[in-house]
């Protein structure tokens, strides 16, 4: 059969039209997200403008900041650009950091202010605890299939033994007080932990790393005569801090050291903090002009105020939003995750039931393009107004506006998303791992937990980290909920009311001060930003290390 080839005239006319629209989209591409990035970085230094105060700022400042941090910063990017394992362990080092003072301060919040340290000794008993010995003995024995039901069982029986003997378990923890709480429920695990990943992690000796292990809990006790020498710090904020910064920002400076071609990414750490502390002498010996900020100390330890901006704060909504993530990101991956899995790998994909399975899949992704607000009425339907019946056992709601019931508003809000993100991950593990380890004898449960979820994990925390990144900024659902616009105190309670800092920078936009519209505004919503991308960088974090591994 004869075949038409094409003429030279046609191949150069069909090259130079092709090649002129690749020329023309690469170049409207970049046109775009050069005009995106510019207006992002317009709106963010705006905001961070009037957040920090800095137009009452004179110039010496900004030279003598320019001349011992943004220079020595700026070359130091510079640097590292061209060197990836600098660049990685700089990000490791800073994401550590923000990761630590982040769980420090969420613990403090939860455990301090919101649990109790006696109710969350009762919890640690009952569920925590036995969760970490069951994860430790499957660590340690590879074949105990039952480990895995067994953590199961304590999840859901757990919490309930520790609601039961609340009353006997939180005696027994007033009597060791909060330093002995947190002493024997974070440190001495935290001891464990810290020799586990020296040992198996650092590449250390088990004498050494045994060592550390102890190391952990004489530092705790060393410190405290030093700490009751600081008002600002309570034993307990030193266990805490010492747990939830200490071992992170420990791990991360070790396993920085270990790699000699790492090392120059601890010029990052000393750039900031030298180049600040420079930077300050500078400015105290000329006399410069410093910027007045919105965005201080006081600001987010004091109480909001609708008539003095000088005195306005962000606490309680900072409290509450803390405590509202922390249950929103518990619901969404433990709920989440479960229902992507139990889709992918035991659902039947042929049949009747498979057919309910694309049923189901089809009204999932349908759900991920709902409105916010629908789900917002759908929480005050079924979290707040519905009064139902049921034998002996009667439901009324779980309050209006209060914490437990904005938790689970949100997580409907964004528990299609983690669904599908988790899916795709757990799609995209080839089916020849599952089949090889089905080859090898090991169960369908072994095949996910040791073959499946390690190189879909990246995956999975991708999509969680938007999810949660969305549910953070919402302010819709929460209104539909009756979440207060102002609090004066942060919540005490799952039951008990809450603001989050969407809602409180929402209501202070529309007073008619000023300061309130633009400086108190600009600095809750810096407040967020920072609350938002410390957990994103942290998660992110987590998601490259468990990339690596699974490459």
């Amino acid at each position: 059969m004869a075949t038409q080839t094409p003429t030279q005239a046609e191949t150069t006319e069909f090259g130079e039209v092709s090649r002129l629209k690749g020329i023309a989209f690469k170049y409207i591409s970049f046109g775009a997200s050069i005009v995106g990035i510019l207006a992002l970085g317009v709106l963010l230094a705006y905001v961070f403008w009037d957040a920090l105060g800095l137009e009452t700022a004179g110039t010496t400042w900004y030279l003598s900041y320019t001349a011992t941090l943004l220079a020595p910063l700026l070359a130091f990017i510079v640097y590292a650009r061209t060197r990836p394992t600098v660049a990685a362990g700089a990000f490791e080092l800073f994401s550590v950091v923000l990761g630590g003072m982040m769980l420090t301060v969420a613990t403090v919040i939860i455990l301090s202010i919101i649990a109790t340290p006696p109710v969350w000794f009762a919890y640690f008993l009952t569920v925590v605890g036995p969760l970490l010995a069951l994860y430790v003995y499957g660590q340690y024995d590879r074949k105990a299939t039952w480990v895995g039901l067994a953590m199961l069982g304590v999840v859901v029986i757990g919490p309930v033994v520790g609601t039961v003997a609340l009353g006997v378990l939180g005696s027994l923890g007033a009597m060791l007080g909060s330093p002995g709480i947190f002493f024997l429920s974070l440190v001495v695990p935290a001891a464990g932990l810290a020799a586990f990943l020296a040992y198996t992690r650092l590449g250390l000796s088990r004498r050494q790393s045994l060592g550390v292990g102890v190391g952990l809990p004489v530092l705790a006790i060393v410190g405290v005569p030093v700490v009751d020498t600081i008002p600002q710090v309570s034993r307990s904020v030193w266990l805490i801090g010492l747990v939830m910064f200490g071992l992170p920002v420990g791990y991360g400076v070790a396993n920085t050291a270990r790699q000699r071609d790492r090392w120059a990414a601890f010029a990052l750490p000393a750039i900031v903090v030298l180049g600040f502390l420079l930077g300050e002498f500078v400015v105290g010996a000329v006399g410069a002009t410093q910027p007045s900020p919105w965005l201080d100390w006081q600001y987010v330890t004091s109480a909001p105020s609708i008539s003095n901006a000088e005195t306005a704060g962000l606490y309680p909504a900072i409290i509450g939003s803390v405590f509202l993530i922390v249950l929103v990101s518990v619901f969404t991956f433990v709920f989440g995750v479960g229902t992507a899995i139990y889709l992918e790998e035991y659902a039947p994909s042929s049949g009747p039931l498979g057919t309910i399975t694309r049923l189901i899949n089809v009204n999932i992704s349908n759900l991920a393009g709902v409105p916010s607000v629908v789900y917002g009425l759908l929480g005050l339907g079924i979290f707040v107004n519905i009064d139902a019946q049921l034998g002996p056992i009667s439901y009324g709601g779980f309050g209006v506006g209060t914490v437990f019931t904005a938790a689970l508003t949100l997580s409907l809000l964004i528990l299609p998303i983690v669904v599908i993100s988790a899916q795709e991950a757990l799609r995209s593990v080839p089916d020849s791992l599952r089949q090889a380890s089905y080859g090898m004898g090991a169960t369908r449960w072994q095949t996910i937990r040791n073959v499946v979820l390690p190189r879909s994990i990246p995956g999975i925390l991708t999509g969680t980290i938007l999810a949660l990144g969305r549910a953070i900024g919402e302010t819709a659902p929460l209104i539909m909920i009756g979440a207060a616009t102002t609090k004066f105190s942060p919540p005490s309670g799952l039951f008990t009311k809450l603001t989050a800092m969407p809602m409180q920078i929402y209501s202070w936009a529309f007073l008619p001060s000023e300061d309130f519209r633009y400086g108190v505004v600009a600095a809750g919503v810096v407040t967020l930003l920072i609350v938002m991308l410390s957990m994103n960088s942290v998660a992110i974090l987590v998601r490259n290390k468990y990339q690596q591994e699974a490459h």
